[in-house]
């Protein structure tokens, strides 16, 4: 049996993507090997180019590869991939980049390479491509939390950001094949799952009068799916449609995460996103009003070019003001070809770090502040894995739907149920509970109903 090791770097679509590419080499008879400890005949390596750490990183596991099995067909995909074909190519050993699209076209180039050792450069101009790559993932290895990739590309070209060039426009899979794939998935087994793309909030753009909310809709009626969360989305795509659904599916988990990027209007300016600090908080209250207890996590740049003190205080002060449940906190990277690389005044990167480390502090005080609002309350929580902690075993941790993670006494056969579980003790990582009682689906769903908001009238 031929034998085929993935290494994947960067966010959940690529990790999606990985889980899809598998899928292929599984119909080809190949088998999954671990990366680190077992020689393969294939290596693919799904790389990320978010930032310079993703590129580096991304070079070093495809030599680290290489060194493993020099006589290995060496594939390449990804963002990295994408925008820099050939920088990959010059890598000695390296037989195969193909970018974020024509994976359908993997495993014949594949191939060809074992019959003849030629490098192939499969990338083709992503800004071309207007239709969603079909690649479909029915298992996952976590059997609790399933994702399903709805959307590919983004529109919105941040300055500081290579996404679009890396992944294309916005293109958006059709309704007919989410919902298939969706009740695929329950059938399956899972209980919750996790809409993903690379601008999921910008689903239906593409489309005519249907938009993610009417989606959410579709799935909602799914019978068997207890929890639907969205992985990602932008204030500027919270519109009263999108609350109403909030509002009054009981499947909607009480998450979401809305990218800030900067708390200061100067900046969101340079970074052309589209909205001001004043219309964010205005989102996040309508969000408070329909989803009581949501959890609001974000993403945060720091050091942005012309970033002053001011305008960081100014950021800072706004970001506790909103009470975010968690923020990811990331540096500025600049990015060749981006309107920002080519900004004055960037950030010296001690100052940048600096930066970071007060807002990293600011966001694991909140993070906790968060979790101890629920220290005496029963929350549903999907075990997802034992966990090995210096208590020894006999533990097991899961997510509640507004996102905490809960360790808890439990048998490994709880592992995918839907739990109730009183919080005992909150901490800015994970919180300790104990467990009340397990819920099949009959009395899940009734007491979700019992627990559903009532509708209230939508804001202006």
């Amino acid at each position: 049996m031929p034998s085929v090791a993935f290494y994947t770097l960067g966010c959940k679509v690529n990790f999606y993507d990985t889980e899809a590419i598998w899928q292929l080499f599984k119909k080809e008879g190949y088998e999954q090997v671990d990366f680190e400890t077992t020689t393969a005949d294939v290596y693919l390596i799904n790389t990320c180019t978010v930032t310079n750490t993703g590129d580096k990183k991304s070079r070093q596991i495809i030599r680290r590869a290489i060194r493993r099995n020099p006589d290995a067909v060496i594939a390449v995909t990804g963002c990295y991939a994408q925008t820099s074909p050939a920088e990959i190519l010059a890598i000695e050993g390296v037989d195969l980049v193909i970018g974020t699209q024509d994976r359908d076209k993997l495993m014949n180039y594949i191939t060809d390479l074992q019959n003849e050792r030629q490098p192939v450069n499969a990338v083709r101009n992503i800004m071309k491509t207007r239709e969603f790559e079909e690649l479909d993932v029915p298992d996952f290895a976590e059997r609790t939390r399933a994702f399903l990739k709805i959307q590919e590309g983004c529109n919105n070209f941040c300055t500081f950001c290579i996404i679009p060039w890396s992944r294309g426009l916005s293109r958006s899979r059709e309704a007919e094949s989410v919902i298939n794939q969706a009740r695929q998935l329950v059938e399956s087994g899972y209980k919750e799952i996790v809409l993903t793309g690379i601008h999921t909030g910008g689903y239906g753009d593409d489309m005519e009068n249907y938009r993610l909310s009417d989606l959410l809709w579709d799935l909602d009626a799914i019978e068997g799916l207890e929890r639907i969360r969205i992985s990602s989305i932008e204030a500027s795509q919270i519109d009263d449609a999108m609350i109403d659904v909030l509002n009054r599916s009981s499947k909607m988990c009480r998450h979401l995460h809305i990218p800030l990027q900067s708390g200061d209007n100067d900046v969101l300016k340079r970074m052309r996103r589209k909205y001001t600090v004043e219309q964010f908080a205005e989102k996040i209250k309508l969000l408070h009003e329909a989803m009581p207890g949501v959890a609001i996590t974000t993403d945060v740049i720091v050091g942005f070019p012309g970033e002053t003190e001011e305008m960081f205080e100014n950021g800072y002060a706004f970001m506790e003001q909103m009470g975010f449940a968690e923020m990811h906190v990331f540096p500025y990277s600049k990015r060749t070809g981006t309107p920002a690389a080519r900004m004055e005044d960037q950030i010296d990167d001690e100052l940048k770090n600096e930066r970071v480390h007060k807002l990293i502090d600011l966001s694991e005080r909140m993070q906790l502040d968060y979790a101890k609002k629920y220290v005496g309350e029963v929350l549903d929580v999907i075990p997802e894995r034992e966990h090995k902690g210096s208590e020894g075993s006999g533990l097991i941790m899961g997510y509640s739907d507004n996102y905490i993670q809960v360790v808890f006494e439990g048998s490994e056969s709880l592992i995918g149920e839907l739990c109730r579980v009183k919080i005992t003790e909150a901490g800015v990582n994970e919180c300790r509970g104990q467990l009340v009682r397990v819920l099949d689906i009959h009395t899940a769903s009734t007491a979700r109903a019992e627990a559903a908001p009532q509708p209230q009238a939508m804001q202006a």
